[in-house]
């Protein structure tokens, strides 16, 4: 595996102007993975096929000693029944427990959930980690919206999978479960949904430092630019410590903040707008009183889609009028701008296949996708616009981002509004009359 870029220093690496928001291909050329040279023969032919007992015991032993062989376990495992996984769930979900992860037959990644086991493996291997935060579970299928599009948008795709795969250790953490709705229509049919709660790539060094953060649903390329940019900065940061290493990292984000506020001038005059800085100075953060569930909900685009109407119907008082902090553009204008961006928001093959086969049968294939791509298009401007340029400001200043718990607790109360002292995540009103007993 190799890149066919050369980036002479940490601070050249920030040169790039239109990270995150790139139209042109990738630069980064991404070889064959080489994971998948791992012969079926290297693992016990018996250890496979007792994964697949109907036997719990036998089932769990056998998935727990594949899960501990790593990529190895994954691949022999893949090998073997890679053709009967698109019809067969059972097989499916056998692979989603040695990988932690649902729908691992189309990214084949394999997820630590132990952030201490991750650090160790990365110090082995000189890879940095990148550390998932949701609510709710990776490996299952109502984890929150944001991680089930990162399922389909992001791991499946063949280069950000080839580059997870090779050059970082993965690493996810539930941030608390993630609040669900079910809807019985009476007549057998029920509808459950998932309501809020966001999602964000942590980039950490070897040590469990953190470089970066990438918030919220991107595009493949504008994912896989951020990802490999940091990547260069954990890589060097590893090895330093104290004033060295925060200086490294707080150069690193003011040229990448400076780049995007570059960047940003520029679509804005594309757009006949009024130039604004990115970062403006904000609230104070009322933390007596956390904003609504629907507040927060209307932040990402693709999670707004799915949750919003449910929200509007559900909640026990009236349509709120609050509106999200620092949104710096009408949704008309974010809209406009994220159409500059729609042509490199496509999914790929495998993201496709993802898409299909969790369609109903009265819901139209290109329409969906359609709809998906537009919503990625718009979710990777305002993220990279909004929740990564303060978080450049952060890491440039040094507040709040030298502990990834620190960082974490800062990210979900202020850029995305469900702070962790709301247990109800803004779904229950404060002062409002129900008529139901408290619990």
């Amino acid at each position: 595996m190799r890149f066919n870029t050369t980036m002479k220093t940490a601070f050249t690496i920030a040169s790039f102007a239109i990270v995150g928001l790139s139209l042109t291909p990738s630069p980064f050329k991404i070889d064959a993975v080489s994971a998948e040279n791992v012969a079926p023969s290297a693992l016990n032919e018996q250890l496979l096929q007792q994964a697949t007992s109907t036997n719990p015991t036998i089932s769990q032993s056998a998935i727990a000693t594949l899960r501990s062989q790593g990529y190895a376990g994954i691949e022999a495992f893949w090998q073997k029944y890679q053709t009967e996984f698109p019809r067969n769930p059972q097989l499916r979900s056998v692979l989603d427990a040695i990988c932690k992860q649902k729908d691992c037959d189309m990214s084949r990644l394999y997820w630590y959930t132990d952030l201490e086991a991750a650090k160790a493996a990365a110090k082995a291997s000189g890879k940095p980690i990148l550390s998932l935060r949701l609510l709710g579970y990776l490996d299952e299928e109502l984890s929150c919206a944001n991680s089930r599009f990162f399922r389909t948008a992001l791991y499946p795709n063949s280069e950000v999978s080839a580059v997870l795969r090779d050059r970082f250790i993965l690493h996810w953490q539930s941030e608390r479960p993630v609040p669900k709705l079910t809807i019985d229509f009476g007549d057998g049919r029920k509808l459950e949904r998932t309501l809020t709660g966001n999602s964000i790539h942590y980039v950490l060094d070897a040590n469990g430092d953190p470089v970066d953060a990438i918030p919220g649903l991107y595009s493949a390329q504008a994912f896989l630019e951020n990802l490999l940019l940091a990547e260069q900065i954990a890589k060097q940061s590893t090895n330093l410590s104290g004033s060295a290493k925060w200086q490294l990292i707080g150069n690193y984000h003011r040229d990448r903040l400076a780049a995007l506020q570059t960047k940003w001038n520029k679509d804005l005059t594309r757009l006949r707008l009024p130039i604004q800085p990115l970062i403006q100075s904000a609230a104070p953060v009322d933390r007596t009183n956390p904003p609504s569930a629907e507040v927060a909900g209307r932040i990402p685009i693709g999670k707004a889609l799915v949750e919003l109407p449910v929200l509007r119907r559900t909640t026990v008082a009236a349509p709120t009028k609050e509106q999200a902090p620092n949104t710096k553009l009408s949704d008309a204008n974010w809209e406009r701008l994220s159409s500059l961006y729609l042509g490199s928001s496509s999914l790929d093959a495998n993201s496709l296949k993802v898409v299909e086969r969790k369609l109903s049968s009265q819901q139209s294939l290109p329409a969906t996708v359609a709809n998906f791509e537009r919503a990625i298009a718009q979710d990777t401007v305002r993220n990279e616009y909004l929740f990564h340029a303060q978080i450049h400001d952060w890491f440039a200043n040094g507040t709040s981002t030298m502990h990834l718990q620190a960082l974490n607790q800062r990210v979900y109360a202020e850029l995305f509004l469900t702070p962790a002292n709301d247990p109800w995540l803004g779904l229950v009103p404060t002062n409002v009359y129900t008529g139901i007993s408290a619990k």
